[in-house]
């Protein structure tokens, strides 16, 4: 059986509770996220993960990808296309992650445990992370928030209004979502993955700018961007706080489950407007995106030029694949 050892275990954890925050989607777009000591890259039909060992090692993935809108039609649809393309997204990260994993994993194992461990992260257990992570997020970011402001509005009547409750049930879920990161950035692995972060971002802005792909281009360029998943997530919170405010339900487990229920219709929603700030960034609406922009001074760090020259070798993969097929690259 793979042993699999208990830093890598909690490392795996983070990353997985990470994902939403790190990965990026957009079928139109290029696009990446941060793994282990790594960066996958996407262009619409192809997939790159590009990871260096601690030999000085670039080993790669990479894989064809079709686009989820050509598999299914309705996925063009506005809401659903957002719904279809972040999972695309979700799944891909996954698989990129369990690359990285294993690849970090074979490093920390002794030669005994190395020949034993042909794979080392099973698809069972990164089923169950997911799984967890679900619940995880759940009881983190609906049902705490929800708990603490009905004790306030307890001891603080006038917070029973709907409008302030849920503006204070916002404000919480809120500062949580940044004192996880603060927390978790103050950890030298999730500070190595926030630089890796930063590298996919610099390399992403570099192939938009035009200019040839090299190191010193890319890191001419900031580490935050607009279409990221911690821009994404802050955008989520602020959309259902907003969504909550016009939903009038009483009682706790009401709350929650509606919390709950709404939660793909309030991705959709935040898809589209982060879609939408992408294309206008300086439209009234990319307001409300620029909260995530300054979370990413937390969740992307200046990379090292060995951290963007890996960047640099998954996003060649992905732009080498999407060529051999012959896929036409848009840049929205």
């Amino acid at each position: 059986m793979p042993v699999v050892s208990p830093r890598t275990f909690f490392r795996l954890f983070l990353h997985v509770q990470l994902l939403p925050i790190l990965e990026s989607g957009e079928e139109t777009l290029v696009g990446g996220q941060a793994v282990m000591e790594g960066v996958m890259m996407r262009a619409p039909h192809s997939y790159c993960v590009a990871v260096r060992k601690p030999s000085g090692e670039i080993i790669t993935e990479e894989m064809p990808v079709a686009r989820v809108s050509e598999k299914h039609s309705y996925f063009k649809w506005p809401i659903l296309r957002g719904l279809g393309t972040l999972g695309q997204a979700m799944s891909l990260g996954m698989q990129a992650l369990k690359f990285s994993a294993n690849a970090a994993l074979a490093d920390d194992a002794t030669p005994d445990e190395a020949a034993k461990a042909s794979a080392p992260i099973s698809g069972w257990m990164m089923n169950a992370q997911v799984l967890f992570s679900v619940l995880f997020f759940i009881v983190m970011y609906k049902l705490i928030p929800l708990k603490l402001t009905e004790v306030l509005s307890n001891s603080v009547p006038v917070l029973k209004g709907q409008i302030l409750f849920n503006l204070v049930d916002g404000l919480i879920r809120l500062a949580i979502f940044i004192g996880f990161l603060l927390m978790l950035s103050r950890s030298k692995d999730i500070g190595r993955v926030f630089q890796y972060h930063g590298a996919e971002h610099k390399v992403v802005f570099n192939f938009e700018s035009g200019k040839p792909v090299n190191v010193e281009n890319a890191q001419s360029f900031v580490t935050w961007h607009p279409r990221c998943g911690t821009s994404f997530m802050f955008v989520i919170m602020l959309i259902s706080m907003i969504v909550y405010m016009f939903i009038p339900v009483q009682g706790f487990a009401a709350k929650l489950a509606i919390r709950v229920a709404l939660l793909p219709l309030i991705a959709g929603l935040s898809y589209e407007l982060i879609r939408f700030a992408a294309k206008r960034r300086g439209s009234f609406l990319a307001l409300l995106t620029a909260p995530g922009l300054w979370t990413q001074r937390i969740t992307t760090k200046p990379p090292s030029d060995e951290q963007a020259e890996v960047a640099i070798k998954a996003l060649d993969g992905a732009m080498a694949l999407e060529a051999s097929q012959g896929g036409e690259l848009v840049i929205a």
